[in-house]
């Protein structure tokens, strides 16, 4: 019967009859159950599909609460495994100096305390990382490398909405026409109020009813991301030599991409940044839940030649011969800067002498400022400024080469090593929180600026204008892993080569 306008329509409900109530506790307890057994079969269904291929203002709290309404893998309930996911991790010699490299760190630095303010505009990989992750997405996959970058959440991948792509190489550019499991978040999803929007005034657009959801990352030197936070298909090689395939990603896909932090020759073939902070929309907050919430890296020297394989892995080894050699240290929270890795220095050595530093150097003071960040995207390391002059003072007192003339190469102290086979440079040491030390080789911090010169790759930062930071030139061979469960940061020496 057509209703009229003027009519009311009444509707009576009808209550079915309740079972008692431990009846219904029982079957309420019985569907639980079920639900999280489901859960872990549809997991490991996943994990076992087919053989290797050969080849904002929100709190940190709501964010949670938001991701994990959105993304398909985020019960907490863990269904153990020893498996974990495997990304070769690959090594490129930068095209850029030592001296343009040190450029792109400071900018890369100041551009992280100028984004404080807003959760998710940290810099990521604005020059200097020369680490990239293999990652496929998409259905067929596709192949793109993404700089690995710790210090930064968002995953975005460039972009081309083309149907005949014949003027776009394989592996330069993700094809979402190509993906038949490609589509982009709408305005209203939970996920798209965890981006930066282009439009102040919000995500969508009242006058359309199908909005997708537009982002916009900007960077220091005004680079530029945009284009739809989207979800995707990814696929990756597990421990047991299985592909898994992962549903949901959430990403940027990037149409327009502008500046010479994305763009330029430092950006090194990039297609992408891989986001691994300890935001709510990092890869790791993505997937790690699902493999104990840590992942692991081993950045080796890129200047080997063939370069050694490596892997990103995210979840934990098998090997208790590795773990036993893990030294650990806990990690810190900055409320300003929550998605970093911070660290606790405590003390700082040169040749066995500890160096006279005030503790309080090392703090995080009541505006975010100060402490120290574990970043792979930073290629050198830099030091509070009052740490810094104590080590430089240090450094020059013991070294007996000759100083390195010539043109300035940005660097503090450079020797002339002409004629040295095997010269002797100082040891550096930190002593960390927890006990634990860390002494890289001096290959870690001095650099060969050019030929026969070398360099102290560490820089300083003025007090009240950043963060000391431990680059990816000092972390170097060691085995790397981030334990955001336990709030802990491992290193070792030992089994850098495990796969």
């Amino acid at each position: 019967m057509k209703i009229q306008p003027n009519q009311k329509q009444v509707r009576i409900k009808v209550r079915p009859p309740q079972p008692p109530k431990r009846v219904a506790s029982i079957i309420f307890s019985f569907i639980l159950l079920l639900q999280l057994h489901l859960h872990c079969f549809l997991f490991h269904s996943i994990l076992s599909v087919l053989p290797s291929s050969p080849l904002s203002t929100m709190s940190p709290r709501h964010s949670l609460i938001l991701f994990f309404s959105f993304f398909v893998f985020t019960s907490t309930h863990f269904c153990t495994s020893t498996e974990y996911l495997k990304l070769p991790l690959l090594q490129r010699k930068p095209p850029s100096s030592p001296s343009e490299l040190l450029s792109a760190d400071i900018h890369r630095l100041s551009g992280h305390r100028s984004s404080l303010k807003s959760p998710l505009a940290s810099g990521a990989a604005t020059g200097s990382g020369q680490y990239f992750a293999d990652l496929r997405i998409g259905s067929p996959p596709q192949r793109l490398l993404l700089v690995a970058d710790t210090g930064s959440d968002l995953v975005w991948v460039k972009c081309s909405a083309c149907r005949n792509c014949s003027n776009h190489r394989p592996g330069s550019t993700f094809m979402a026409r190509h993906s038949r499991t490609f589509s982009s978040h709408h305005c209203y999803d939970s996920p798209c109020r965890l981006v930066p929007h282009p439009n102040p005034n919000g995500p969508c657009n009242h006058t359309r009813i199908h909005t997708p959801c537009r982002y916009e990352y900007s960077y220091a030197d005004g680079s530029i991301t945009s284009g739809f936070f989207s979800k995707e298909t990814t696929t990756f090689n597990t421990s047991s030599g299985k592909e898994a395939k992962i549903k949901n990603l959430a990403f940027g896909c990037g149409f327009r991409i502008s500046g010479p932090s994305v763009t330029g020759l430092s950006f090194n073939g990039a297609q992408g940044v891989m986001g691994l902070g300890r935001g709510p929309i990092s890869f790791i907050s993505q997937l790690g839940r699902k493999f104990g919430n840590r992942f692991s890296y081993c950045l080796l020297d890129y200047t080997i030649s063939p370069p050694p394989k490596s892997y990103l892995t995210i979840g934990g080894y098998s090997n208790d011969v590795v773990s036993r050699k893990f030294s650990y240290t806990p990690l810190l929270t900055n409320p300003f800067a929550p998605s970093f890795y911070y660290i606790s220095i405590e003390s700082v050595s040169v040749d066995g002498v500890k160096l006279p530093i005030s503790s309080s150097v090392w703090d995080i003071d009541g505006n975010g400022n100060g402490g120290t960040v574990v970043d792979s995207g930073t290629t050198l390391s830099f030091l509070a400024e009052p740490a810094y002059r104590h080590v430089l003072a240090a450094f020059r007192r013991r070294v007996k080469l000759p100083p390195a003339e010539g043109p300035s190469l940005g660097f503090d102290l450079c020797v002339n090593v002409s004629g040295v086979a095997k010269p002797r440079l100082p040891k550096l040491r930190f002593g960390l929180a927890g006990k634990s030390t860390l002494s890289p080789p001096t290959r870690n911090y001095f650099i060969e600026a050019m030929e026969r010169v070398m360099c102290l790759a560490v820089q300083p930062v003025k007090p009240g204008s950043g963060f000391s930071v431990i680059g990816n030139l000092m972390q170097q061979g060691y085995l790397f892993e981030f334990d955001v469960d336990r709030s802990r940061l491992g290193f070792s020496r030992h089994g850098c080569a495990v796969p």
